[in-house]
């Protein structure tokens, strides 16, 4: 990303899913996620991030996906499922900063260290997964979320609302119903006992509601690289309203290809960075990008 910098290349947004702390070893010498401890990988996110933000236009932002992490054992606590799926459980194992079983609230030190570098953290969006893997634990309820962090480098920064509405859930009959236009007045709501002030419509837009902060999405398989990836229904969701047709997107952990193949379907442009050659073949047979890439 350095050399991106010394081009002077600008881009709209950042949506990328960097390797979780603890998970899984890639097997690469430079590798992000095999950090001794939680401060160290959170370190290393600071300062990719930072570099992300001398890429991003003043308007641009960060839409990034972390999943959480369990002491002792990696992300479920149960160091036997670990070692079984080839996780890199020694990294867990050997983190002595809190007793066994503790979540770790990864995602959240990232985000509160992005934010005391600088990023305004705008939203924290729930990916609601609900074919989630099952997990060996009875202690506790299955993992089936993950975050999503909306983080902007200004404060008024680009972020298209309508592109990503949501249809309204129930049909509007309180207030006069759908095409109610308050008048602003004090009004006494029977159904509550409150005295009510309404300065707005109730449903300004026929169209449908803002988008709420809970994204129900199930997760993909990748058949070429053998695990899940960050779904193309939850990126399109991020690049839509975070970009216009013909922005550059990056993705500095671009791995099997995701975000490259979203950013065509949707007419945006893309820059990715991927330390793992084997990757390679995979991201290329799913996009036909040609000028920017990797």
């Amino acid at each position: 990303m350095q050399t991106l910098i010394e081009k002077g290349v600008k881009v709209q947004m950042c949506v990328t899913s960097p390797p979780y702390w603890g998970l899984r070893d890639y097997g690469h010498p430079k590798q992000i996620g095999l950090e001794k401890t939680p401060e160290e990988y959170t370190l290393n996110m600071v300062e990719v991030f930072r570099l992300v933000k001398e890429l991003l236009t003043d308007d641009g932002t960060l839409w990034l996906n972390l999943g959480d992490s369990y002491s002792g054992g990696g992300r479920g606590g149960d160091p036997k499922h670990v070692k079984a799926d080839n996780s890199a459980s020694s990294t867990m194992e050997s983190y002595k900063g809190m007793p066994p079983k503790n979540l770790i609230g990864i995602p959240w030190r990232v985000a509160f260290a992005l934010q005391a570098d600088g990023w305004i953290l705008r939203s924290d969006i729930i990916w609601s997964k609900p074919n989630a893997m099952p997990e060996p634990v009875t202690d506790r309820p299955t993992n089936a979320h993950e975050y999503i962090f909306l983080l902007a480098k200004k404060n008024k920064y680009y972020y298209d609302s309508n592109a990503i509405k949501e249809p309204y859930t129930e049909p509007m009959n309180r207030w006069g119903g759908n095409k109610l236009k308050a008048t602003g007045e004090s009004v006494w709501d029977e159904g509550t006992g409150q005295q009510t002030y309404r300065t707005r419509n109730m449903r300004p837009d026929e169209n449908g509601r803002n988008r709420r902060s809970v994204w129900e999405i199930n997760t993909r398989p990748c058949k070429e690289a053998h695990f899940a990836t960050f779904p193309l229904d939850l990126i399109y969701l991020c690049i839509l309203a975070g970009s216009r047709r013909g922005d550059i997107i990056l993705d500095p952990f671009i791995g099997s290809g995701t975000t490259g193949e979203a950013c065509e379907r949707l007419g945006r442009k893309w820059i990715g960075c991927e330390l793992n050659e084997k990757y390679e073949p995979i991201f290329k047979k799913r996009t036909a990008q040609a000028g920017l890439g990797i």
